[in-house]
């Protein structure tokens, strides 16, 4: 970031200690969701340039292909990256999928993309993205998602266009029942089509939520390190991820955002297994429960867990 920001002029403190605690959580931060948010703030003053998407885009894939992903999916915000220099959003989604797919060819990883909306963002926005997210589902675009503030902004605005999304055939995953109410992992089933939950950490405060959520077949995509900072539990320990995958719910464990938490997946499953006492079978399992409930189409998905069930099993 400090060689984008001499590159591009971008005003950033002197201190590579001082930029690291505008764009990554800190351990003396405050563990709100605000604070988790505020980052998010400052890094989208960054995107200055399509040689800065490219590469912002090319270092996430190699990323994940260095601590052994074999898919991601990878959510990215039209939105925001064209906000700094009114980029169109059209030019901004060709930059992202052009160099993820360039990336995952160069790093040996299969890479689908999700167009994520915010909630507090207009929904005239959010049809845009959907209409140009089904254009390019031929090139890797496999999903929507609909993000940001659960606290403050509700998804009423958002239904139908996520309704229209699903039946065009792009796939829905939705972040709910972190900041708010499992009452929200409810709305995002039934009312957006999610087949995915983003976080839903909250869903067990109501048992009728969960049982929706499992007779439907409902993934959870569980992030414990962002849950811990951004304030929705308030030690590591007391996560409620071993007692949703004892509930039954189909549970995945993921990052959520590796650079602002300063995190891998690697770092989650061992955090998983040394501080939530999760046992390596469970472990295993949420690994094919992500291929499972991935969004690739059913003759790769179905290659997908196989090459995985035969690693995990020796």
């Amino acid at each position: 970031m400090m060689d984008i920001a001499r590159k591009h002029g971008v005003t950033v403190p002197a201190s590579l200690l001082n930029l690291s605690g505008l764009v990554q959580v800190q351990d003396q931060d405050p563990l709100t969701f605000s604070n988790f948010l505020e980052k998010f703030k400052t890094l989208r003053l960054f995107y200055r340039s399509p040689d800065v998407i490219h590469r912002i885009t090319k270092e996430a894939v190699e990323d994940a292909a260095k601590d052994n992903v074999r898919y991601m999916e990878l959510r990215f915000t039209p939105v925001a990256l064209s906000r700094a220099e009114g980029f169109p959003l059209h030019d901004v989604m060709d930059w992202v999928i052009s160099s993820a797919q360039e990336a995952a060819k160069t790093f040996g990883i299969k890479v689908g993309l999700l167009a994520s909306v915010n909630r507090h963002e207009s929904p005239e926005l959010a049809e845009q993205v959907a209409w140009l997210a089904l254009e390019y589902q031929k090139n890797g675009m496999v999903g929507m998602d609909l993000a940001g503030n659960e606290a403050e902004f509700k998804s009423q605005p958002f239904h139908e266009i996520f309704k229209e999304a699903k039946q065009s055939g792009l796939h829905i995953t939705i972040h709910a029942g972190e900041w708010g109410p499992a009452a929200n992992v409810r709305d995002a089933i039934l009312n957006l089509g999610a087949e995915r939950i983003g976080h839903g950490v909250r869903v067990l405060e109501d048992e009728s939520v969960a049982a929706l959520a499992r007779e439907r077949g409902v993934t959870f995509e569980v992030c414990p390190t962002s849950n811990f900072q951004s304030g929705v539990v308030r030690t590591l320990e007391e996560h409620p991820l071993p007692r949703m995958i004892e509930s039954g719910l189909r549970v995945t464990i993921n990052t959520d955002d590796p650079s602002v938490s300063r995190i891998t997946l690697s770092h989650e499953f061992q955090q998983s297994r040394e501080k939530l006492n999760i046992p390596m079978a469970a472990l295993k399992k949420c690994v094919l429960v992500a291929a499972e409930s991935c969004f690739l189409p059913e003759p790769a998905k179905a290659e997908l867990v196989q090459n995985l069930t035969k690693e995990l099993s020796g």
